[in-house]
């Protein structure tokens, strides 16, 4: 169990307040909220096989709360999501660099028959929390990191959880922005990422009141910048009203 970042901080001072204190937990409970929507998108990410593809184009309207989704069908995961309809989540699956759904000319990439793991995995939802990954950073990863972290690529820094984090097994890439929160996104290590699809994991706020997470594989690393504007744009082109 991951520990809460009030006991974090136990041994390095005096105890913080009582607000203080259920500040921390209530941001730790989101962390392992987080974590266990993770450990989740790991086990289907490796059971994509299972999703039933189509190459049928036709758009489906899906309502989550106050937004409308319009997505082909060959771009929506699951073949029971494929109608128009209220939905809780939806889940998509994107070719990089392309952004398209499945087809018969990219059965090749969507099988991963050679290895390429170019598969972009997209679910919306209703947020659940009031951060994004980018703003859970300074109040809540940033305590459960060991620093100084490794230099990455393209100006990412590669943290080690601590570890009573709750995530072990998992390091944090994080790329500092002017003027905005940082880059942020977990992904797995070990034997774990080499059998995942999709080993990394970052969401993002969009729509209203929508919660976007996507999780793609490793080696796109180095391209965060430009992979975080695609699926942005490919997301605001889709939603329809919520803006």
């Amino acid at each position: 169990m991951a520990m809460t970042m009030g006991q974090a901080e136990a041994n390095e001072g005096p105890v913080r307040s009582a607000l203080m204190t259920r500040v921390f937990v209530g941001l730790s409970v989101l962390a392992l909220l987080s974590f266990a929507l993770f450990a989740a998108g790991q086990w289907f990410g490796s059971e994509i096989a299972l999703a039933g593809y189509t190459d049928d184009p036709t758009p489906r309207e899906v309502v989550i709360g106050n937004n409308v989704i319009v997505a082909p069908s060959n771009m929506i995961r699951f073949e029971r999501a494929r109608r128009d309809g209220i939905a809780q989540r939806l889940d998509l699956y994107l070719r990089w660099p392309q952004m398209d759904g499945y087809s018969q000319a990219a059965s090749p990439e969507f099988n991963n028959l050679e290895g390429t793991r170019s598969i972009i995995f997209v679910g919306f939802e209703q947020r659940m929390m009031s951060r994004d990954m980018s703003g859970r950073f300074a109040p809540i990863y940033e305590a459960l990191i060991s620093k100084p972290g490794t230099p990455g690529p393209s100006g990412l820094t590669l943290y080690d959880f601590i570890a009573k984090s709750g995530y072990l097994g998992e390091m944090l890439a994080v790329a500092r922005r002017p003027g905005k929160d940082p880059f942020v996104a977990r992904c797995l290590t070990g034997q774990s990422a080499e059998v995942s699809l999709a080993p990394c994991e970052r969401d993002i706020q969009i729509g209203d009141n929508l919660s976007l997470t996507y999780r793609f594989a490793s080696h796109l690393l180095p391209e965060w910048r430009r992979l975080d504007a695609a699926v942005v744009a490919k997301a605001s082109e889709l939603l329809k009203t919520g803006h």
